[in-house]
């Protein structure tokens, strides 16, 4: 169940989405410039009201940096000569007479005269050839090494997961992972494997993991650094 409320206090107004549940404890997220507050059923407007106003510098704060997010992927724009990152590295989007894009280690090569949504899409194309390709070839090799063997892998769109491991024990990976450098993307397949062995991140789960990667904490750092980047860029296609 959704509405909307206003509430101010003397000093500002605070508006937000709200949604009653059957949970226990009271929240709040920001998404996209939007507050949204989920609340037990039962507890009373005036508490949850309470509760927006202590958190509300907060709220300020987390507002001031969804919204320069959403700003910055509305700018976002690739034209020939721009840069994207392909396993860590930046490759330049070059115009070259051609029925299809192509790729080396240095550039992605698509037809000239695109408009920026086409480059762009040619971009995720390319990303998808050689995610398929990587990703796949990168999974073999570790689960060998683990002794373990999926069911499936498959690449996909995902923007909230680099990768998923279904109960089915198929692998999936988001094709934005292959802009990960290598040492990245090892530490996502390794994660991804050891769900074969343990559903869960239970301490088992992260030993596993470990035993793999020893270093797998800083890897996860750099996961998140390169996520901040992704979250001020507009990678959805029209294709």
């Amino acid at each position: 169940m959704k509405s909307i409320k206003n509430f101010h206090d003397v000093h500002n107004m605070i508006t937000y989405s709200l949604t009653r549940s059957k949970r226990k404890t009271v929240a709040i997220y920001i998404r996209n410039g939007i507050v949204d507050v989920r609340a037990p059923l039962k507890m009373s407007k005036r508490e949850i009201d309470m509760f927006v106003i202590s958190k509300e510098k907060w709220i300020a704060d987390k507002l001031m940096q969804s919204i320069y997010r959403v700003n910055a992927r509305d700018w976002f724009t690739l034209e020939y000569g721009d840069t994207v990152i392909l396993r860590g590295r930046e490759v330049t989007i070059t115009a070259q007479l051609t029925d299809t894009a192509w790729y080396d280690d240095d550039h992605f090569y698509i037809p000239p005269g695109l408009s920026p949504e086409q480059i762009k899409d040619s971009c995720i194309y390319l990303y998808n050839i050689i995610a398929d390709i990587v990703l796949k070839e990168k999974t073999s090799f570790f689960a060998k090494m683990m002794l373990v063997e999926p069911a499936a892998i498959k690449i996909n769109s995902a923007k909230a997961r680099w990768g998923s491991c279904s109960a089915k024990k198929s692998i999936n990976y988001s094709w934005r992972l292959i802009m990960a450098d290598d040492d990245i993307i090892d530490y996502v397949i390794v994660h991804e494997l050891a769900h074969l062995l343990e559903m869960n991140h239970s301490k088992k789960f992260w030993d596993i993991v470990k035993q793999i990667l020893p270093d797998y904490k800083d890897r996860k750092i750099r996961l998140v650094e390169l996520q901040n980047r992704l979250d001020l860029e507009d990678w959805k296609g029209t294709l």
